[in-house]
């Protein structure tokens, strides 16, 4: 992370946010299918919800700025009745307590492959750990597979704990990893990035 930086954030509303991330996702590779903005506004609409991405200036024409890294995160229940997310609850039963606590699920997210390493991650994922606690959410979970090493690093970097592991017998680098942090005023005293948060429109 570069020393002084101050990384501008735009929070978006659900649609537009969609639409942006729809666009955005076509800079990443190593994804195995991209969400669709249908898919992202279907699984938002009706939960509490944050769609953020960091914006920078292009270093062969500074007067371009354009989206480099985006998160996006929303409340899961625990008597969810999507499937999919019914499914992932009762994986994290065992590790995480939904009893009369607010969980966030940071649900996707990523850094344009040639931004990597520049600090705006970090910077969103302070963002977004901001936002849950200004929301009244106790905790943040993310799910991951082994073989994505990148990631894995940046959330250890960030201080998320590996809570549960789920091994695929065929091929360990699909293994899934599941990760969570609590979120309370001393995680943000250990926030390190200095952030502009605007609003889309």
């Amino acid at each position: 992370m570069e020393e002084h930086r101050t990384y501008k954030i735009k929070q978006y509303p659900l649609e537009l946010g969609g639409l942006e991330i729809e666009y955005i996702e076509e800079f990443f590779g190593e994804f195995d299918r991209k969400k669709t903005a249908g898919e992202i506004q279907a699984r938002l609409k009706g939960r509490e919800h944050v769609i953020q991405i960091v914006e920078a200036r292009l270093p062969s024409d500074e007067s371009q700025i354009v989206p480099v890294s985006f998160k996006v995160g929303h409340e899961i229940f625990a008597d969810e009745q999507d499937q999919k997310l019914r499914d992932l609850v009762a994986r994290l039963r065992d590790a995480v307590d939904f009893e009369g606590r607010r969980i966030l699920y940071s649900w996707i997210g990523g850094t344009r492959s040639d931004w990597r390493g520049q600090g705006h991650f970090r910077a969103l994922s302070e963002q977004q750990e901001a936002w849950a606690y200004e929301h009244g959410f106790k905790e943040v979970v993310v799910k991951t597979k082994n073989k994505f090493y990148g990631m894995r690093g940046t959330l250890t970097h960030l201080n998320f704990d590996v809570v549960k592991y789920e091994r695929n017998e065929l091929d360990n680098r699909d293994s899934k990893v599941y990760l969570s942090k609590c979120i309370g005023p001393d995680v943000l005293q250990m926030h390190q990035s200095k952030r502009n948060l605007v609003q889309a429109v």
